[in-house]
């Protein structure tokens, strides 16, 4: 998989979750959030012992609750669109503080936020603890179609360097007096945008021909064998069964 690509999510540490292999921790964060979502909605202490559950990985893993919270904020647009629903919804309706609220609208709303947030909280501790290379060894360790795993591999290792063609493409407007004021800027953006285009796509080609050129025949070598014992494997899927234990008593209670 070549070099490792640190991202602004990931936090370098020695715990216990850091050192556990990528794809057993790929796997629990996947079997939680299934089981999150299975959970029936109106088990509402069920997601408050997620959130303890969680709260433990954290712990373990140090990431700090400034961290974990700060990068929450991406599910914003998604606390947009449930704060909306019990608006827009049908049903029985019932009056709080003078607003005409569908029940119906507020349990759709309680289920996206709730679910919502403890998955994009998952996957945060997920990202904190583990390096975006050691991602790609864990998807490519769990039989994920090779194809998939290339695409995702020069998305990570490509979206910098056009972020950073972009940067160098702005600069250059600005350092010739160049700033987008309105409408009659937008064609000089355009034409940025296309120029962008055309060099990301001849970068790609230049790359494809290079890799060709060694050998390359539709498949990456592998580098680093990660295995993982079964005591690592026990580690990392305390957290779903664990989760698991609490989904079934929310539906039997």
């Amino acid at each position: 998989m070549g070099a490792g690509h640190a991202h602004r999510l990931y936090r370098h540490g020695h715990s216990p979750v850091h050192a556990l292999p990528p794809h057993t921790k790929l796997a629990a964060t996947f079997l939680f959030v299934v089981v999150v979502v299975s959970t029936p909605r109106e088990a509402m202490w069920a997601f408050a012992a997620y959130a303890v559950l969680l709260a433990v990985v954290a712990y373990r893993a140090r990431v700090p609750a400034g961290f974990l919270l700060g990068r929450l904020l991406i599910e914003v647009p998604f606390v947009a669109f449930a704060v909306l629903m019990p608006f827009v919804a049908e049903g029985e309706r019932v009056h709080v503080l003078g607003l005409s609220l569908s029940v119906n609208g507020l349990w759709g709303a309680w289920n996206v936020l709730a679910k919502g947030t403890l998955g994009v909280a998952a996957s945060v501790l997920l990202a904190s603890t583990t390096e975006l290379r050691e991602l790609l060894l864990g998807l490519q360790r769990l039989k994920l179609p090779p194809l998939l795993v290339q695409i995702a591999s020069f998305m990570i290792r490509y979206g910098d360097v056009i972020t950073d063609e972009m940067r160098r493409m702005r600069i250059a407007r600005e350092s010739r007096g160049f700033e987008a004021r309105g409408v009659r800027h937008w064609g000089v953006l355009a034409k940025s945008a296309g120029a962008l285009f055309i060099r990301s796509y001849e970068r790609g080609e230049r790359v494809h021909l290079a890799m060709v050129s060694r050998g390359y025949a539709g498949a990456m070598p592998v580098i680093d064998e990660v295995t993982a014992s079964g005591a690592q494997w026990r580690h990392a899927l305390a957290l779903p069964c664990a989760a698991l234990v609490v989904c079934l008593l929310g539906w039997l209670l």
